[in-house]
């Protein structure tokens, strides 16, 4: 996406890249937002039918959920989560005005259920916003994740000529493997944490 989106690309096209970045960053917020809180209804039906679990058991939950993506994202536990393979629709970079594929675009990918999931760590956001049993706080947790996941799409804002551009993605490519270090080394993180805390509250 991030090279269809860019100040090259969307001068081609006769677009504005801060009219559709914009649209891009909002609707990807906006889409993570919406299945965050969908599943902190989820949680909410949930222990409205079964009764709220205790704190400790849903840490523990959560705790080995996290384990277990990080084993998942390193290729220590060969384990197929659920996911497709589907991906944004291209033909809209010619159909459609910017803000337009740029929002479709950004919903899509901000939600993460509407496109390839690449990492386990979803899997982890979608619990977790599920264990809060709270559209409020599904909606936070959901809205963290759209935001996140939108925000490299500025770096490519400084890039205006193709050459600068290319070697961006070149240097954006070469640092994928360490992106997906630092996102399993935050989740074995947020997993010793939630752990840390469990300990001090029981204690």
């Amino acid at each position: 996406m991030l090279a269809s989106i860019s100040p090259v690309g969307e001068a081609a096209r006769g677009q504005r890249w801060p009219i559709t970045a914009t649209a891009y960053l909002v609707a990807s917020a906006l889409g993570g937002a919406s299945v965050g809180a969908l599943a902190g209804l989820l949680g909410w039906g949930l222990f409205a039918l079964v009764g709220t679990p205790p704190v400790g058991a849903l840490v523990a939950v959560l705790v080995v959920a996290s384990i277990v993506a990080v084993l998942v994202d390193r290729g220590a536990l060969r384990v197929q989560l659920p996911s497709w393979q589907r991906q944004v629709d291209e033909r809209w970079l010619t159909s459609y005005r910017g803000w337009a594929y740029g929002a479709g675009f950004g919903f899509q990918l901000g939600a993460g259920v509407l496109t390839r999931i690449p990492s386990a760590a979803f899997h982890l956001v979608l619990l977790a916003a599920v264990a809060t049993g709270s559209i409020t706080a599904g909606v936070l947790i959901g809205l963290c994740f759209g935001t996140v996941r939108a925000l490299p799409l500025l770096l490519a804002g400084r890039h205006r000529d193709p050459a600068s551009l290319n070697a961006f993605h070149q240097r954006m490519d070469a640092a994928a493997p360490v992106a997906g270090r630092v996102t399993t080394t935050v989740v074995a993180l947020a997993a010793a944490a939630l752990t840390t805390a469990a300990v001090a509250v029981a204690g």
